[in-house]
């Protein structure tokens, strides 16, 4: 395992209030390609970012195998006697499992912690399950590669970060608002964590449900936040802004594709819907679009915003206890149609999984005040100039994406997570030739998800 002493140093300096850390080369210092088209505010040859975001997936459990990649296929283990047979301190191999996981696991903040345990991170059979009894042998898996090939061909083909951690050691409510804001935090005291006690998450709620809230000491208060919508929030001079704010105010154009669950249910995995400007804007319905598979249609008329969100339906999301797993398969789609489209020598596209899921995982994170950084997650850097074949060892997190988007517009930061992140930017070379693309290949094809039934599920059952 090679260990990042530079993020031990970064989290030391954040936490002494140090200004600077962890700050990467900004976009506008790379020489551009002359040849690349230009969107106003940047000098680099992207003009369009596109954030797929996946369901519940370790970087070890996808990647253990990968030639040259920090991954492992042996954990370290305390002992847990209530298992069957009893776990032993010590090492236990990894099974070697399908895609399809037939389970779902505890990915609470308070199951981080144990798994985390203080960085040794060998607590992972003692996460408690709703039963109270321990997870056991379940987190130690690893998918079989040959049913996840898109997801390396891509990987050896462009960039694979190794090294990206989710903001928070939570679950999906709190990862998909650090994809759009780079962090949760509602007040000086406060940031929100796990999820608010419902399948509906947003503004379309219904009125008991509440959020939980973690302080900058780590203590969590279940249940004890505001109404999941930001006009309820108590600290409305605190702000709680998004990078649409940073867009908008630039007059640059976003889009959130993401599945409709209808009008009873709210959206759930909708980030946008905690945000009450858009929820009750004109941005609802226009800048947030469902469903999720109107990009491939919109990529085909010709239409592709500066920046994009890509949310997936039940089925093609890689989330554990589904009946199926379509997810290599729906991004490759997304993949292919923005390679074979004039929008492809302009684009960045990143795939990343929104958290852990309860999976195991043998990288330690960084760590930093309101529970953060959470476990390591893949993350795909794809662009005709990302560097090819590249396995990037830069420490990132979400805020990573956020910072790349708000030098590469010239922005301004958010100054969430942004603000101490490592930009994507070196996992980039604007001087290589630029990569032409090969279509990735897969079993379905972009016609199978535009006439795929509308999924009765949701695409995370989280609560």
């Amino acid at each position: 395992m090679r260990v990042s002493y530079v993020s031990a140093i970064c989290a030391t300096a954040v936490l002494a209030g140090l200004a600077g850390c962890g700050r990467g080369l900004s976009s506008s210092s790379i020489p551009a390609n002359g040849a690349a088209k230009r969107l106003s505010g940047t000098s680099s040859p992207i003009q369009h970012v596109v954030i797929m975001v996946q369901e519940n997936r370790t970087f070890n459990n996808l990647f253990a195998t990968y030639p040259g990649a920090d991954g492992t296929t042996t954990a370290t283990v305390a002992a847990e006697p209530q298992c069957s047979p009893p776990i032993n301190a010590g090492s236990l191999p990894l099974t070697k499992t399908s895609l399809v996981l037939p389970y779902d696991l505890n990915h609470k903040y308070a199951g981080f912690k144990t798994g985390f345990d203080k960085g040794r991170m060998d607590g992972f059979d003692k996460i408690k399950k709703q039963t109270g009894r321990p997870e056991c042998y379940a987190p130690y898996v690893y998918t079989d590669p040959s049913q996840i090939q898109p997801y390396w061909s891509m990987a050896q083909q462009y960039t694979l970060a190794e090294h990206m951690f989710t903001t928070h050691g939570s679950s999906s409510f709190a990862a998909h608002q650090d994809l759009i804001r780079g962090g949760t935090q509602i007040s000086k005291q406060y940031s929100l964590i796990d999820d608010p006690g419902s399948t509906v998450w947003g503004c379309d709620a219904k009125p008991h449900a509440r959020t939980s809230l973690i302080t900058a000491s780590d203590k969590v208060l279940v249940g004890k936040g505001p109404f999941p919508c930001s006009n309820a929030f108590p600290d409305q001079s605190y702000g709680y802004n998004t990078l649409r704010d940073l867009l908008d105010a630039k007059g640059l154009s976003w889009r959130y594709y993401v599945p409709k669950i209808g009008v009873n249910y709210g959206n759930l995995l909708d980030a946008f819907d905690v945000i009450a400007p858009v929820r009750y804007g004109s941005e609802w319905g226009t800048n947030v679009e469902w469903p999720q598979t109107a990009i491939l249609s919109d990529i085909s008329a010709g239409s592709l915003a500066a920046v994009t969100w890509v949310i997936p339906s039940e089925p093609d999301s890689d989330h554990p206890d589904e009946k199926v797993d379509h997810g290599p398969a729906w991004v490759a789609s997304v993949v292919n149609a923005i390679g074979e489209s004039p929008f492809w020598d302009s684009t960045a596209i990143v795939v990343v999984w929104d958290d852990w899921g309860g999976l195991y995982d043998n990288f330690p994170p960084p760590q930093y005040p309101f529970g953060e950084l959470g476990f390591r997650v893949p993350a795909l850097i794809i662009s005709p100039y990302a560097k090819a074949g590249h396995i990037s060892t830069t420490t990132y997190e979400f805020g990573s994406i956020l910072r790349y988007i708000e030098e590469n517009w010239n922005l301004g930061s958010l100054g969430t997570s942004d603000a101490r992140a490592n930009s994507l930017i070196d996992s980039f070379d604007y001087n290589q030739p630029p990569i032409q693309f090969q279509p990735i290949t897969s079993e379905l094809r972009k016609s199978y998800f535009l006439h795929e039934k509308p999924s009765l599920h949701p695409p995370d059952d989280d609560f």
